[in-house]
């Protein structure tokens, strides 16, 4: 038996583990799978230290990489669904890929990245459900067969390493402590159980934990993982859908989940029949982070559920910074929390000096238990994202209250967050001035009801070239082609010429500015 899963096992092992859009897998089942899979990728040549990037959606064999990596002691790289090929095929070759594991629902994309890929050091592809294997491919379900379930010698301990869009070009793979390749698989089991009350299970519980969001990104993926480390079942909803969340949570027994805000709003604005006929008993705990949430917002959930709503700051370099429960935010609207007992959280101005209450500045953080992370293959950014004594940044602006609650304001890097997602203008800006026609571009977030922010796009337009339903058109066919739905302008604007300072520096806050004046929030 695996050592994560080994001592569930010896205790419920025919209960239920995951519960996917395709089934039910027991405890037993899913350490069987784990330990054959990992098995399977030694005899394909895989060495401690390697990376296994998974095209996967929300589905069993996500956890039983996962799971497999944390064993052996692989870095688990889990892809966007979302991207084209040249991104997925600079993850492969960036994160040096020894095995790639996939869906047929995602083949396409992965076969167009490896052709672009040099994928020197791959040495494993398999693929889950595909009706015709490519050439180089072996189907999952027959590796993990004509493998074993034998004891895992030399276990050790592996993480994941997610990749976040960079601020220029291509997204960056954060290795944290999460990622530590090396010592005794428990550990991710100490972790997760560190976390427990922030997901909202008790270790050795028999909680339930519903992942509706994309399990590729790193909070999903904590909360999935980890409530599964601590014995809870892990519901997953392939693609968010809101009626089916409520039936889910219902059918299930869900204890607890996490939503983004954009989620919220589309669970609010289903038909009020829908919402009577939905209970919501077994809830005890909804955690929301990734994305600034409108009050309104938030305190019509409160208000439909109850005080069981938990907001987190934090990011996938720093994990969980901050946490603040209902109550305390009823009385103190728009705060993110008081710093956890193990974060030590500090405002900074420009000059590195301490600032005091009530006045915005940098937030820096540093973890009292020694956690730090890094860019991987990027020692530029890592530095940029760090100074002395150990502190840390995301970028943000904000300020603590008179009684240590942290405030967000702003941002001080140029980031988008649309539907709980970073996005990083200077990539779409790339792009846009790669097409013939556009001589400077500036992209920057506006407001959006359901999605926070959308990603806007304010052009200079070569001398000649006049702007139309037409070419918009093909400006967006030429954005699709080079980059992820999400990333893609959905509104645009021409200017004769962009502002800028007299240093030659876009002065994008000149643009901003006039979409956020009538709104009550500036992120």
């Amino acid at each position: 038996m695996t050592a994560v899963l080994g001592p569930i096992v010896a205790e419920r092992g025919d209960e239920p583990a995951i519960i996917d859009d395709r089934g039910t897998t027991s405890w037993v089942e899913l350490d069987s799978r784990v330990t054959r899979l990992v098995h399977a990728l030694r005899a394909r040549g895989l060495v401690a230290g390697d990376a296994v990037v998974t095209m996967l959606g929300n589905q069993s064999e996500f956890i039983e990489a996962s799971l497999a990596c944390a064993h052996a002691g692989w870095l688990l790289v889990p892809v966007n669904w979302h991207l084209v090929a040249r991104e997925v095929a600079y993850v492969i070759d960036d994160a040096s890929a020894a095995a790639v594991i996939t869906d047929e629902r995602w083949l396409p994309v992965v076969l167009d990245a490896l052709a672009l890929a040099e994928a020197s050091a791959l040495r494993a592809r398999l693929v889950i459900d595909a009706s015709a294997l490519p050439d180089g491919f072996e189907s999952y379900e027959d590796a993990l067969a004509s493998s074993h379930d034998g004891e895992i010698d030399d276990a050790q301990r592996g993480g994941p390493m997610f990749y976040t869009s960079g601020t220029t070009g291509f997204p960056k793979g954060v290795r944290s402590t999460l990622s530590t390749v090396g010592g005794p698989p428990e550990m991710l089991t100490l972790i997760a159980h560190s976390m427990a009350p922030m997901i909202g299970v008790t270790p050795g519980g028999r909680g339930v934990q519903l992942v509706c969001g994309p399990i590729y990104h790193s909070a999903q993926w904590v909360f999935g993982a980890g409530a599964l480390c601590c014995g809870a079942t892990v519901v997953m909803q392939h693609r968010f859908d809101a009626a089916e969340v409520l039936a889910l949570i219902d059918r299930h027994q869900v204890t607890s989940m996490h939503l983004v805000p954009t989620q919220m709003v589309r669970m609010l604005e289903l038909p009020d029949e829908v919402r009577e006929n939905f209970s919501g008993a077994s809830l005890t705990r909804i955690v929301h982070g990734a994305a600034p949430c409108p009050p309104s917002v938030k305190r019509r959930m409160i208000d439909w559920v109850g005080p069981v709503v938990a907001e987190y700051y934090g990011g996938t370099e720093g994990g969980f910074l901050s946490m603040i429960e209902s109550e305390d935010w009823l009385t103190r609207p728009g705060s993110v929390g008081r710093p956890l007992e193990i974060m030590e959280i500090a405002i900074f101005d420009e000059e590195g000096a301490s600032l005091p209450t009530n006045q915005p500045g940098q937030i820096w953080f540093r973890s009292l238990m020694g956690s730090k992370f890094e860019y991987h293959n990027a020692p530029e950014k890592t530095a940029a994202a760090h100074r002395g004594e150990g502190y840390a940044t995301l970028g943000d602006v904000g300020f603590f209250d008179d009684d240590g609650y942290l405030y967000l304001s702003d941002r001080k890097i140029d980031m988008i967050v649309s539907g709980g997602v970073n996005i990083y203008p200077a990539e779409i800006e790339g792009v846009l001035v790669e097409h013939p026609d556009i001589i400077d571009a500036a992209v920057f977030g506006i407001p959006n009801t359901e999605m926070g922010e959308s990603v806007h796009a304010a052009l200079t337009l070569r001398l000649g070239v006049e702007w139309s339903s037409e070419f918009e058109g093909q400006l967006i066919t030429f954005c699709r082609e080079r980059l992820a739905g999400f990333k893609v302008p959905r509104s645009f604007e021409v200017h004769e010429e962009l502002p800028r300072s007299a240093a030659g520096k876009l002065t994008k806050r000149d643009l901003r500015d006039p979409w956020w004046a009538d709104v009550d929030r500036t992120i």
